[in-house]
């Protein structure tokens, strides 16, 4: 707890590789509580400093687990490498076992994450494929600024794009975006200049929340 009162988020993260321990220094950073576990002592001497508590664990023993607080935490990253999939697997199932309210596990090829899944795990991720499909996606499409997809098949996402040079100046409306392209508007960014007291000039960015077919893109 905070000194005044507002509830910290607690995680844990099991594996402390690449993706593991940017990952825990990440959400350190952003005042998240972090318990940061591996069986290799040099990976766990790296990263002590820099997280709440970091441990030399062996993540496949329950009692190990409870004894240091992971069946206390909000979220438990298991972040283990490809040559560790095994152990990830019945970390999984522990971490569900003793009641680990979201249990979010590395998977490293489709399959992988149709067995994560059914042994419990409550979110999937593979960070290379993701990586991958970010880096594609700004090479081929250089007006995507970013991406989140709303589902493991793609086939629904949200996307924040700068907006081609011959939608400027016409409405919504117009364009007929909906109906050409198949998206919807959400949200418009705009640059607004202006001058401060000193005589500066400055832009400040204004956003419409509830874009209508009137609005000029800009």
């Amino acid at each position: 707890m905070r000194g005044n009162g507002v509830s910290v988020m607690k995680a844990a993260v099991i594996g402390l590789g690449r993706f593991g321990k940017s990952l825990a220094l990440s959400l350190a950073e952003r005042g998240v509580e972090v318990i940061a576990i591996d069986k290799d002592k040099n990976r766990v001497e790296d990263i002590k400093d820099k997280v709440t508590l970091a441990v030399i664990l062996n993540s496949e023993d329950e009692e190990s687990l409870r004894s240091q607080g992971i069946d206390k935490v909000d979220v438990a990253i298991v972040s283990m490498g490809e040559s560790d999939f095994r152990s990830s697997i019945l970390t999984t199932v522990l971490l569900k076992r003793i009641g680990v309210k979201t249990v979010i596990s590395r998977a490293f090829e489709y399959v992988d994450r149709e067995i994560l899944k059914n042994i419990g795990a409550d979110k999937v991720v593979f960070p290379e494929v993701e990586m991958g499909q970010k880096l594609a996606r700004s090479l081929v499409a250089p007006g995507i600024i970013d991406c989140i997809n709303l589902d493991e098949h793609e086939d629904f996402s949200i996307l924040e794009l700068q907006a081609p040079k011959r939608f400027c100046g016409k409405t919504i409306g117009e364009l007929q975006i909906a109906t050409k392209y198949g998206v919807n508007i959400v949200l418009i960014k705009h640059k607004i200049g202006s001058t401060d007291k000193n005589g500066n000039n400055k832009l400040k960015e204004k956003v419409n929340y509830v874009p209508r077919a009137e609005d000029i893109i800009s």
